[in-house]
């Protein structure tokens, strides 16, 4: 039993990735690129859950054999790409500190300047 209608499910997951994406690419602080990559692997997350559903709407715990079952695989796989997505935000917001202690700011066009000077 589900609350929102197949297509839609599709289409809201499709807007949470264009949002992600969209963060990437017109964000200009590093934070919010962080905070952009973090929306992108959600949106993938739930795609890939909707993609699992497919096979059937029940738990597999709770599965009786009259309907299907969805596919407990993409869900453990999923929770890994979710741990996965943590680590490699704390990681990322350890390195954008790192580099504000640098240069001052989280400006990436101001960071990329800021360390070319240096080199030079």
């Amino acid at each position: 039993m589900s609350f929102l209608p197949e297509g839609l499910r599709w289409y809201l997951a499709g807007a949470i990735f264009l949002v992600g994406l969209g963060g990437i690419f017109t964000n200009r602080r590093a934070v919010g690129k962080v905070i952009a990559l973090n929306i992108l692997n959600s949106a993938l997350v739930l795609f890939f859950i909707l993609l699992g559903s497919s096979a059937g709407d029940s738990a597999p715990i709770l599965f009786r054999g009259d309907e299907a079952a969805v596919d407990p695989l993409v869900q453990a796989l999923m929770l890994t790409a979710i741990v996965v997505g943590v680590c490699v935000t704390a990681l990322l917001l350890v390195l954008i500190q790192r580099l504000y202690d640098a240069t001052g700011t989280t400006d990436v066009d101001e960071i990329e300047r800021i360390l070319n000077e240096r080199r030079h």
